[in-house]
């Protein structure tokens, strides 16, 4: 008889360690529990934790909760300025009810695959080429509008999509190469004819300011011919110019008359003379003349320089 009970309650023992076994189940915590009890769905979602389940009657599916990434496979279309690309995209989504996402969709990581490749299809032939390159927010926009509408009644929200990388032909890319760089040369002459249109306002303000005082023109020249002395040891040939020749004529006759008057007033004596009118420049220019030296009598009159 105690032989009897001690097999009883061993066989019991052992049935409920397997049955233990066969009905305890450990949810994590990013991960929700859904029953099936014959078939049907129980009311309750399990939530993270231990939890227990009827073994050969009940079937317990766990869902991840967790952001999902999944990339988009590359898709070929043609623009709606008929353009050959191919676009890649990224989609972020996540479960919000375990249960639709086991009910109503028979995979939905297949289902969110499909309907992103399928919306980015559609989006690349809605688009133009200029957008897919440049306003690339408003596109990843549209596409999770796209997306998270039929997805709302599958238990799943979409996050973000992201649009990855746009291929483009050979041709259109040597192209687009060509445009840039004669937009890029038209803004280079544009900037270079304005420097000159200023500089030549500047020349002409300093070339009205020298006209008044010509002595700032030869300093000018002088400047001029410093400044590029200064960099190398050269040999300049530089014309000699004619309002100097005038300066120096117009001094050396007023030297010489100046002599002329010193020299009368001494041999005059003490009595001063008479004030005699100041001759005209042609009668000076004359005087001096016939008083210049040989080396000077060869030089034209002033009024026959140019």
């Amino acid at each position: 008889m105690v032989e009897e009970l001690v097999t009883a309650g061993v066989a019991l023992a052992c049935t409920g360690t397997v049955y233990l076994m066969a009905a305890a189940r450990v949810i994590k915590q990013y991960e929700r529990g859904v029953v099936l009890r014959l078939g049907r769905l129980a009311s309750q979602v399990r939530e993270p934790g231990f939890t227990m389940i009827v073994p050969l009657v009940d079937r317990l599916r766990k869902v991840n909760m967790q952001i999902v990434t999944m990339p988009v496979p590359a898709q070929e279309g043609i623009t709606r300025d008929n353009v050959t690309v191919r676009v890649d995209a990224v989609v972020y989504f996540k479960v919000v009810d375990a249960a639709d996402a086991v009910i109503r969709v028979e995979d939905y990581r297949f289902a969110v695959s499909q309907m992103a490749q399928t919306s980015l299809r559609s989006i690349i032939g809605k688009s133009e080429l200029d957008d897919l390159l440049s306003n690339r927010e408003k596109l990843n926009q549209g596409l999770e509008l796209m997306m998270d509408s039929p997805a709302i009644g599958w238990g799943v929200t979409v996050d973000r999509v992201e649009i990855k990388d746009v291929s483009l032909p050979e041709t259109m890319k040597r192209s687009m190469a060509r445009q840039a760089e004669a937009t890029r040369d038209r803004r280079a002459r544009v900037i270079n004819a304005d420097a000159e249109l200023q500089a030549s306002r500047k020349l002409a303000e300093a070339a009205a300011a020298m006209s008044d005082q010509p002595a700032a023109l030869q300093l000018r020249l002088l400047q001029t011919v410093v400044a590029v002395a200064a960099e190398k040891n050269s040999t300049l040939v530089l014309p000699f110019p004619v309002e100097l020749l005038r300066f120096l004529e117009r001094s050396g006759l007023q030297a010489q008359a100046q002599t002329a008057a010193a020299e009368a007033e001494r041999d005059g004596g003490r009595r001063p003379a008479p004030a005699a009118p100041r001759p005209s420049r042609t009668a000076v220019e004359h005087g001096a003349e016939a008083a210049l030296p040989p080396e000077l009598a060869d030089l034209p009159p002033v009024e026959d320089l140019p």
